[in-house]
C-alpha cells in the first residue's frame, strides 16, 4: 500500500513538472508570435521608440531653460521623468491588443491547439517587456546624447531600468485585465488613458513639487508615478535606494497579487 502511495505521488510530481514545463514553453512561444506581429507593424514601437526620442528632446528645449536654467541642470530630472512616463503608458497596450485577439477570434483559434490555455495570456505579457526594455535603452541613450552623466555610472542606470520595466510588467496586469473584461479596444484604452493621465502628468516628472499648489502637493507626494520617479532618480543619479524604491516595490506587488488573479480568472472563463 505504501509503495502504492508513494509511485502515485512520484506521477504527480512528475505530471506536475511536464504541465509546468509545456505552459513556460507555450508562454514563450505566444511571447515569440506577439514580437513578430511587432515586426509586421513596426508602427506599433512607435509608442516606445518615437515617443521617448522626441519627448526627451522637445522637454529639454521647452522647460530645461524655465525650470533648472540650463539643459545640463534639467536632465537628471528629466530622463527619469520621461522614463516612467513612457513606460507606464506603453503598457497599456497589453490591453488593447488581449482585447483586439479576441474580438478578432484568434483565442478562439488557440482553443483548438494543444497549448496550455493560460499561455496567450501569459506570452503577451512577456513580450511586452521586450518593448519595455526598448524604451528603457532609447530613453538613457537619448539622455546621455544631450549631455547626461549619472553619477553612479551604468551600475545605477541598469538597476532603475529593471526596476522600471518589472514595475511597467506589474501594471500591466491592470490593463491585462481592462482587455479581458472590456467591450471593446477602444473602450480599454478609453479607461486605461483616463487613468493613466493624470498619473503621470500630476506627479514630479517634470517639474519640483514645491512648485505645484498646496493643496496638489499631498496627491503628487502619495502618487505612486512620483514614488517611481524619485526611485528612479536616487538609483540612476546616486546609486542609492531610498523609501521611494521600497514604496515603488511593494505596490507594484500589491498590484500583481491583486489583479493577476482577476485577470486570469477572467481569462480563463472566456478561453
Amino acid at each position: 500500500m505504501a509503495t502504492t502511495q508513494i509511485v502515485s505521488a512520484e506521477k504527480r510530481q512528475l505530471k506536475n513538472h511536464a504541465n509546468s514545463a509545456q505552459v513556460m514553453s507555450n508562454s514563450l512561444t505566444m511571447a515569440y508570435r506577439g514580437l513578430l506581429k511587432f515586426r509586421r507593424t513596426p508602427e506599433q514601437f512607435f509608442d516606445v521608440t518615437l515617443q521617448p526620442i522626441l519627448f526627451t528632446s522637445m522637454f529639454v528645449v521647452i522647460f530645461g531653460g524655465a525650470i533648472a536654467g540650463n539643459v545640463h541642470n534639467y536632465l537628471p530630472t528629466l530622463i527619469p521623468g520621461i522614463l516612467v512616463q513612457t513606460v507606464v503608458t506603453a503598457s497599456l497596450v497589453t490591453g488593447v491588443q488581449l482585447r483586439e485577439d479576441m474580438d478578432k477570434g484568434v483565442f478562439n483559434r488557440f482553443k483548438s491547439l494543444p497549448i496550455a490555455r493560460i499561455a496567450p495570456l501569459a506570452g503577451a505579457l512577456l513580450a511586452d517587456t521586450v518593448r519595455y526594455a526598448i524604451a528603457v535603452t532609447l530613453t538613457f541613450g537619448m539622455g546621455y546624447l544631450l549631455g547626461w552623466r549619472p553619477e553612479d555610472g551604468i551600475s545605477g542606470v541598469f538597476a532603475s531600468g529593471l526596476l522600471v520595466i518589472f514595475f511597467a510588467w506589474c501594471i500591466s496586469w491592470i490593463f491585462a485585465f481592462f482587455g479581458v473584461t472590456a467591450r471593446s479596444a477602444a473602450g480599454v484604452q478609453g479607461v486605461s488613458i483616463l487613468i493613466l493621465f493624470p498619473l503621470t502628468f500630476l506627479s514630479n516628472a517634470f517639474v519640483p513639487v514645491a512648485t505645484m499648489p498646496h493643496w496638489l502637493r499631498p496627491f503628487v507626494n502619495a502618487n505612486p508615478v512620483s514614488l517611481l520617479i524619485g526611485a528612479v532618480r536616487q538609483l540612476a543619479s546616486a546609486g542609492t535606494i531610498g523609501h521611494d524604491f521600497w514604496f515603488s516595490l511593494l505596490g507594484a506587488l500589491v498590484i500583481v497579487l491583486i489583479f493577476a488573479p482577476l485577470t486570469v480568472r477572467a481569462y480563463m472563463s472566456k478561453a
